[in-house]
């Protein structure tokens, strides 16, 4: 277990449930949420609160950040009340969210003469995987960094793995979240398909996703689109912006990305209709305008 305190910055649907547990393995946790309600659940469950980022990282070994996007981490980390303004040297910074590999690398560069080292640890896993600490997570940092954090990284996920430099975690996410782009877009065509056919879709579910085409998408959003529930596990938003920082990757790299581009757009047609704080299931919606068809009627 690593000394001292533990800092942990955004309390979102992901982070809350990060958080809590690791003060359920007996890490003590200091933590910081632009909303407070989320920061009193924290309290209420063991947690210290503090004021600012700065705050945080005045009383932590290690701090995670897991907030919406590049800019609230770019105001966490270098911000004047952000994290490096308060950390000491030997203070490490693990930013979770899912943001430009540039920027990691910048907030890097610029913790390095303070003495404090950067790690990216992007997770995949949905909610389900935070719940139940099964995340997947992509580690870009130092050796030596890394290997500190791990303790808390197990508790948090089930499959962590070091994939590079500081960065590099970035970009593995960035590269999952054009797969899972993609599963939900075949989960949606296959499912709208078989509802146009006429056929019973639970039976469909069953046996796909026994088979080759059997994904954790058409697992747990095909479930989900079956069942009519468009509740966000994953925010349209969010995918749309991971997918935006793959475009403009993709575009930096000179790489073609036209299934990626496709899905950006569909989900832009549900954020016009006002659809953006539905789960990325909501996408079958659409086709159901598109078919006209209804994959399930509840």
């Amino acid at each position: 277990m690593t000394t001292g305190k533990v800092g942990f910055i955004g309390l979102g649907i992901m982070g809350k449930a990060m958080a809590k547990r690791l003060i359920d393995a007996g890490f003590g946790l200091v933590v910081y949420n632009r909303s407070r309600p989320a920061v009193d659940e924290l309290v209420s469950y063991g947690a210290a609160a503090a004021e600012t980022p700065k705050a945080v990282a005045e009383q932590a070994t290690i701090v995670i950040s897991i907030v919406t996007d590049t800019p609230d981490v770019e105001e966490i980390a270098l911000g004047e009340a952000g994290v490096l303004a308060g950390a000491r040297p030997g203070t490490i910074y693990v930013d979770m969210s899912t943001i430009s590999p540039d920027t990691i690398r910048k907030i890097g560069e610029s913790a390095r003469p303070k003495g404090v080292g950067v790690v990216d640890a992007p997770v995949s896993g949905g909610q389900i995987g935070a719940e139940n600490g099964t995340l997947s997570i992509m580690v870009g940092g130092d050796p030596d960094d890394v290997e500190r954090c791990l303790p808390l990284f197990r508790v948090m996920g089930s499959h962590v793995v070091h994939v590079g430099e500081l960065g590099s975690g970035q970009m593995v996410k960035i590269c999952n979240q054009v797969i899972c782009g993609l599963n939900l877009l075949a989960t949606c065509e296959g499912l709208a398909l078989a509802a146009k056919a006429g056929l019973d879709l639970s039976k469909v579910y069953d046996v796909v996703t026994r088979g080759a085409a059997g994904s954790w998408a058409l697992q747990n959003l095909g479930r989900k689109m079956i069942e009519r529930d468009f509740a966000p596990a994953f925010k349209i938003s969010l995918q749309q912006k991971d997918l935006r920082i793959a475009l403009e990757t993709a575009a930096a790299l000179q790489v073609p990305l036209p299934g990626t581009a496709l899905v950006h757009q569909l989900l832009r047609v549900l954020e016009v209709k006002g659809k953006s704080d539905e789960g990325t299931q909501a996408l079958i919606r659409l086709y159901e305008e598109l078919g006209d068809l209804v994959v399930n009627r509840k």
